[in-house]
């Protein structure tokens, strides 16, 4: 059994007790969280496809951790010109582990 949530605005492919990550949550690690846009759901035979979203469908979610990703340089140069601009970024992210797909 498996299911594509959307989070984040990215699309996810999840099984229960995957370990994933995807962009930061508002929630306290530890803490149960419910991904409601559930845009597909496979069980053995069976395939649900949402239009867009499958009715009635969510999958809950542990909050393992929250951190940063590694960092990366941004740089801006233009030749000639005297211009450089160097700048860092750390994307944040959570780390949840997928506990079940509760279809309807």
């Amino acid at each position: 059994m498996y299911a594509i949530v959307k989070t984040g605005g990215k699309q996810v492919q999840v099984a229960p007790g995957d370990i994933i990550t995807i962009e930061k949550l508002n929630a306290e690690v530890g803490e149960t969280v419910s991904l409601d846009e559930v845009l597909l759901v496979r069980n053995d035979d069976q395939v649900q496809v949402g239009t867009p979203l499958v009715a009635g469908s969510s999958v809950k979610a542990k909050v393992l951790a929250h951190d940063k990703a590694k960092k990366v340089i941004v740089f801006k140069f233009k030749k000639r010109k005297d211009y450089r601009r160097k700048n860092g970024h750390r994307q944040p992210f959570t780390r949840i582990k997928i506990e079940e797909i509760v279809t309807n």
